[in-house]
């Protein structure tokens, strides 16, 4: 497995276009690879997400994760930098052979928080229909969306349930896009905070295959760091 990053350059149209639709923005990450290349394995599948910082900078970065090595060549060319190159790109291995149950790191996430209505709440012409996939939107909602999975994908977030004391949601947004002359609209938050490893199996599954829906439009990616 592969872990990677780009540079985009915010103030180019094309960069602008991309940030606009997460299927867009799909399609050029499928196109740096080969056709004949990896997009699942065994060992994983590509996952993406684009990170803003809040900063003076203002920096804009699209990461991944995926099989085999990635060639973001037309990207850095469209929407980044001349003198910044297309990226860096590393072996995942090394991180993933680190992680042990007991450690804590903190970590980011972007996802889209949301559930399948199961049962019939109403005949209203606003009522959710059984079968539906539901968007949570309130930060309560998403907040205890993460906290009631965190265990089956390895981990505990470092956070009270009463106060989500190091847990801390940002960039909570309806995405709204074309995809084959459908419009989509995708609920998405992103999670930052602290977690404890309790399964390292199950985390290093998570890190390496995602984490709820959307995985293809920018939604799943987990990456932790070290504390410090």
């Amino acid at each position: 497995m592969y872990i990677s990053r780009t540079p985009l350059n915010t103030a180019r149209p094309e960069t602008m276009r991309l940030l606009a639709s997460p299927y867009r923005m799909h399609a050029a990450v499928e196109n740096a690879f080969p056709p004949d290349a990896c997009r699942k394995s065994d060992e994983g599948r590509i996952l993406w997400r684009v990170d803003s910082s809040a900063g003076p900078t203002h920096e804009t970065w699209l990461y991944v994760v995926s099989p085999d090595r990635p060639d973001f060549s037309h990207i850095a060319e469209s929407c980044g930098w001349s003198a910044s190159g297309s990226g860096e790109t590393k072996d995942y291995t090394p991180v993933l052979d680190r992680i042990k149950s007991g450690q804590k790191w903190r970590f980011r996430l972007k996802a889209n928080p949301a559930r399948k209505v199961l049962a019939d709440e109403g005949r209203t012409p606003n009522s959710k229909v059984v079968g539906t996939i539901q968007g949570h939107v309130t930060m309560e909602q998403q907040a205890d969306w993460l906290l009631r999975r965190a265990e089956e994908h390895g981990f505990r977030v470092c956070a009270t349930p009463e106060g989500y004391d190091q847990l801390v949601l940002s960039q909570r947004h309806k995405e709204r896009f074309e995809r084959d002359g459908r419009r989509v609209t995708l609920v998405t938050a992103v999670y930052d905070g602290v977690l404890e490893v309790s399964d390292s199996y199950l985390l290093r599954h998570t890190l390496c295959f995602g984490m709820g829906r959307a995985k293809g439009f920018g939604c799943g990616l987990l990456t932790i760091s070290p504390l410090g």
